[in-house]
């Protein structure tokens, strides 16, 4: 009987990962977007981007062990109109010849009511700031679809300064949305 005694402990402490962990998901490209809506003279535009990676480990029932973790290729940026898409990966925007990526990382979720808040940093174009963005994960069979919103002030990363810091003309706030389609690992 005693060793039974000293093997519960040793094993619960073994099995206490797996229970604390979230659960890993693979993103699926197909029916996956990352994208934003910003305005020029006050028309709103929405735009998108065609090459990026997400990390993902979630659970709702864990947020403390939950992660997210996105790098976005900025040369990849698409609006449907030619002359916002020869301009954005420019040096008076993304400048993706010296900064050719963007990066989110989550540093910890929160409940407020009913809507879960991802808290993270945001680096791009060389500044890191904190961004929080509002989280809806729904299972759907072995995976998941997970919907994320948020804001962003161009201008505190230095997006569009100099002739184009006019946020009458192309406004500072620039909302961030993504909908990911996800496989369990």
């Amino acid at each position: 009987m005693k060793p039974l005694k000293l093997l519960a402990p040793l094993l619960l402490t073994l099995a206490l990962p797996g229970i604390a962990s979230a659960a890993d998901y693979a993103l699926q490209p197909v029916g996956s977007k990352l994208g934003f809506t910003g305005t020029f003279q006050g028309q709103s535009f929405d735009g998108s981007f065609g090459q990026w990676t997400a990390t993902i480990s979630y659970d709702a029932a864990k947020l403390a062990s939950s992660r997210f973790d996105v790098e976005v290729e900025l040369a990849s940026v698409k609006t449907g109109d030619s002359d916002r898409d020869g301009a954005l990966p420019g040096a008076d925007f993304f400048n993706v010849a010296k900064y050719p990526k963007a990066h989110f990382v989550t540093t910890g979720f929160r409940q407020n009511g009913a809507q879960v808040i991802a808290d993270g940093n945001l680096t791009l174009r060389g500044v890191t700031k904190p961004v929080s963005l509002n989280v809806t994960f729904k299972p759907v069979g072995t995976g998941a679809t997970l919907d994320v919103a948020g804001s962003v002030k161009r201008l505190d990363f230095g997006v569009g300064t100099g002739d184009y810091a006019d946020t009458s003309v192309i406004g500072g706030d620039v909302k961030i949305n993504a909908h990911l389609v996800l496989a369990a690992k």
